[in-house]
């Protein structure tokens, strides 16, 4: 009898302990991942580590005395440990969750995918179509979309047989000899439309064509990129830059390895003091891309087409500043993180309309002081085509878009907001960023929150907006297309190196110099320069061959000597007798890219085959002249004028 009255009483006491040790374990696995928060408040979370271990011991005291004599206080002990038990589980899995959102920022894999693209009035549906056709591809082997992954499908479908496999050196040159139906198909990365459709000839590039067969291939980054692991590191206590990339999709998501190269922001940013410098690259900027043979200058929104590390050393190239991080932000993102936030505020420079993130239909902003939505937000973003300066307004105004989400950040007032915040950008946003940096940010933002704490209505960071000032110039566009002249904006000299010094001073490269001179007048407010704006007293351009078919040896020779360009005549041209029948490089190609021109003079007594210019002979020089007044040099400035224009190459 005594037995039977002594198992209720141990079934009881197996159940505690099993429960104390439930307890015990969930208060393990919470305090890792309490360590897994790095440098949030450390001291703070080493505190709350001890309290969890003191509450263990007494639990654990609790248990034994429960086991060595009899009390009535079972009950109450099981009732803690299962709600102790409970707590624990919930702040791991709320820490799990953060934790794991913030981990999603940094895409540890990325996704290649290659597509067979042909022209929508293509009798080509699918892949078994493709017969007898021309197919474009990349000759650069290092490309895993434009050739590695082009080579396994036509391996895999064997395309070699039964088709010409020809190749390229750029993308935009495939897609332009598709066009021109010199090839039937061409191998381009999936997000071509995304990459291709803000390019001068390739605007409808989305109805104009059609894939028929794509493959992925997915591969950890820090395999294909060297900047993945550069700065993993690298503290951000200390100065540091990062390029904002902007990818303007239709959908939401980061996907692929190539942002459009329509949104380039470089920020350098200093923790000590506070203050961050913003640059906007014009996408036309036209610079050295690093992974185009020899270096050469062109669009810098080209270099998006083949990837971050192209992009990245290309704007580090030229600005000579090191970027430590980046960070790929999906435009259509920005609608619902400014609509997570409640809206932002800020001042619209004019009357905008764009069409909305599914570019269907149109959503317009009116100009002031406005409270805007993502939608609304989106517009001041995108819009270029209404600016006074197209492409360099849009960059300043994404700037006011991003001081705008900063400013607002202050707003949020619940936990829950903020988690819908951090879930908004981790799902639109990639970076090389680790956990522990990004975590890191949290001590900056209390910094800034605590500078900020009476100042309501000021920014959140003081931005110093950096502007790259240039002249517009149609240039022969020798890589992408070999015939294809596209505008261009060459950067100034000048505003290109007070641009890098406000960047290097801000990192703490370089010292910085103090203005010991002040002025400003009582009437008028005080506004912060624009850094780059200049007013700066030439512009830098280049020296083009023109075209001399059709003129005069003598014309030729006198242009030519007047401009610097060395001329080499032949005889033997089927034109007219002493005119130029041909040149063997073509109008537009930059001078001083080549010693010297030969042109091909006539001797033929008939002039039928000789190209008509009405009265280039006599207004050859004014037709030069016209041209460089053509040139347009941004900013524009209507009361003031560029002086002593000349031509110089940019370095």
């Amino acid at each position: 009898m005594s037995k039977q009255k002594e198992n209720p009483k141990g079934t009881k006491m197996i159940g505690i302990l099993l429960l104390f040790l439930l307890a015990i374990c969930s208060n393990i696995f919470l305090i890792y991942n309490i360590l897994l928060l790095g440098p949030i408040e450390t001291g703070l979370r080493a505190i709350l580590i001890a309290v969890f271990v003191l509450i263990d011991l007494i639990f654990l005291l609790k248990v034994r005395l429960k086991m060595k004599k009899k009390n009535r206080k079972a009950k109450l002990l099981t009732g803690l440990l299962l709600f102790y038990f409970l707590l624990n589980l919930a702040l791991s899995l709320g820490i799990m969750y953060v934790y794991g959102t913030i981990s999603g920022m940094n895409k540890k894999t990325v996704t290649y995918t290659s597509s067979l693209v042909v022209l929508k009035e293509s009798n080509v549906e699918k892949i078994q179509d493709v017969k007898n056709l021309k197919i474009g591809m990349l000759k650069d082997k290092d490309s895993i979309e434009g050739y590695q992954l082009a080579k396994k499908i036509i391996q895999e479908q064997n395309l070699e047989e039964k088709n010409e496999i020809l190749s390229s050196d750029s993308y935009l040159s495939l897609l332009q000899s598709l066009y021109i139906k010199e090839v039937d198909a061409v191998f381009v990365p999936k997000n071509y439309v995304d990459m291709f459709r803000s390019t001068t000839g390739f605007e409808e590039i989305g109805t104009d064509t059609k894939i028929i067969y794509s493959k992925s291939k997915k591969m950890l980054k820090k395999e294909t990129s060297s900047y993945e692991t550069a700065s993993t590191n690298k503290s951000l206590e200390n100065p540091f830059t990062v390029l904002l990339m902007g990818v303007d999709s239709e959908q939401e998501g980061i996907e692929g390895v190539a942002a459009n190269g329509d949104a380039l922001i470089l920020v350098t940013f200093n923790p000590k003091t506070l203050n961050a410098t913003m640059l906007s690259i014009p996408r036309d900027s036209y610079v050295p891309i690093s992974c185009f043979p020899n270096k050469v200058e062109n669009k810098i929104t080209h270099a998006a087409a083949y990837g971050t590390d192209c992009m990245m050393k290309t704007i580090e190239n030229y600005f000579d500043v090191t970027i430590d991080y980046y960070a790929k932000i999906n435009f259509k993102g920005i609608v619902s993180l400014v609509d997570t936030l409640g809206g932002i505020d800020v001042e619209v420079p004019a009357n905008l309309c764009t069409d909305n993130s599914n570019r269907e239909g149109q959503v317009c902003i009116q100009e002031g002081l406005q409270h805007l939505s993502g939608e609304q937000a989106l517009v001041l973003a995108r819009n270029r085509k209404q600016l006074a300066n197209g492409d360099l307004d849009r960059g300043l105004n994404q700037q006011v878009v991003l001081q705008g989400i900063v400013n607002q950040i202050k707003s949020l007032r619940n936990v829950g907001q903020l988690m819908d915040v951090i879930q908004t950008i981790s799902n639109n946003f990639d970076t090389n960023f680790t956990t522990d940096q990004i975590l890191s940010f949290y001590n900056i933002a209390k910094d800034l929150l605590k500078r900020n704490l009476d100042r309501e209505d000021g920014n959140l960071i003081n931005i110093q907006q950096l502007y790259l000032q240039g002249t517009g110039q149609t240039i022969l566009n020798e890589y992408i297309a070999t015939t294809m002249m596209l505008w261009n904006y060459v950067p100034n000299k000048e505003s290109r190196n007070d641009v890098v010094t406000a960047m290097k001073q801000n990192l703490e490269i370089e010292d910085i110099e103090i203005d010991k001179t002040f002025s400003f007048s009582i009437n008028e407010p005080y506004e912060i320069p624009t850094i780059g704006y200049g007013p700066y007293k030439r512009s830098y351009t280049y020296t083009l061959l023109p075209d001399f078919t059709g003129d005069t040896q003598a014309t030729a020779s006198s242009y030519a000597a007047s401009h610097g360009i060395k001329v080499v005549f032949k005889q033997g041209g089927s034109c007219k007798s002493g005119i130029v029948c041909s040149q063997n490089y073509g109008a537009g190609k930059r001078v001083d890219l080549i010693g010297s021109v030969t042109l091909t003079i006539g001797s033929a007594d008939t002039d039928s085959s000789v190209k008509e210019k009405e009265n280039k002979n006599d207004t050859k020089e004014e037709e030069s002249k016209k041209e460089e007044s053509e040139e347009e040099e941004i900013p524009v400035e209507p009361e003031e004028e560029v002086e002593d224009q000349e031509s110089f190459p940019t370095e």
